[in-house]
């Protein structure tokens, strides 16, 4: 019994570990609350790789579709094609935004990377006596034990994304507000997306910003 409650709780640390961390860094609103409400968002990724964009762009309108809002990606909308020589003019683009209905405009970007090497020393798993079998005689402990304390390290690169979301008035174009975060190490672009998305509703929930 005991041995299965030690397995649990190891296999719950282990996937805690794993999972993509999104931690929100700054953030700013405006002073000028503006006396409208906003209810159709639309939704603009400003990251090259398409299947980033969809992944990104998809799990925020759907978190705004939760709380009552309605949502307009712009991967929807527009081409997957922009270059700098061909993106279209800002009459184009507002004028698009606003004959959809939207009234405010939330966009995202990654604004830097950065990447760091670090050595990982070898080791092995550690849990006090009586959690594991291999304690419960000298030969099954040493057995365990001395082959690890000669197990090589492995240096591993930790990346970090820095992260900027925008909302705008989709009228005026005034911002509302920003919000500065950043994500380490994600296993995936739709892990990435999820806890994008899940620190920034947090974050705009704690502000009063979102609906619940």
């Amino acid at each position: 019994m005991k041995t299965s409650y030690y397995l649990t709780l190891f296999a719950i640390v282990l996937l805690s570990a794993c999972a993509t961390t999104t931690q929100v860094t700054n953030f700013w609103r405006t002073p000028d609350s503006p006396a409208k409400s906003y209810n159709t968002i639309f939704i603009a990724a400003m990251v090259h790789n398409q299947a980033a964009k969809q992944s990104i762009e998809n799990n925020l309108a759907a978190a705004a579709q939760d709380r009552g809002y309605k949502a307009i990606k712009s991967g929807e909308i527009f081409p997957p094609n922009f270059t700098r020589e061909n993106v279209p003019s800002k009459e184009a683009i507002l004028n698009k935004v606003r004959e959809l209905g939207a009234d405010a405009i939330f966009t995202m970007a990654v604004v830097d990377k950065t990447s760091e090497t670090r050595y990982v020393p070898g080791s092995g798993p550690y849990a006090p006596y009586p959690a594991w079998g291999w304690y419960g005689s000298f030969w099954g402990y040493y057995n365990y034990y001395y082959p690890m304390m000669y197990n090589p390290g492995y240096y591993t690169t930790d990346k970090t994304y820095f992260l900027e979301s925008n909302l705008y008035d989709a009228g005026n174009e005034s911002l509302l507000f920003s919000v500065q975060s950043e994500t380490i190490n994600p296993n995936s672009i739709d892990d990435f997306s999820r806890s994008y998305t899940k620190a920034l509703v947090q974050a705009l929930e704690r502000q009063g910003l979102l609906k619940k």
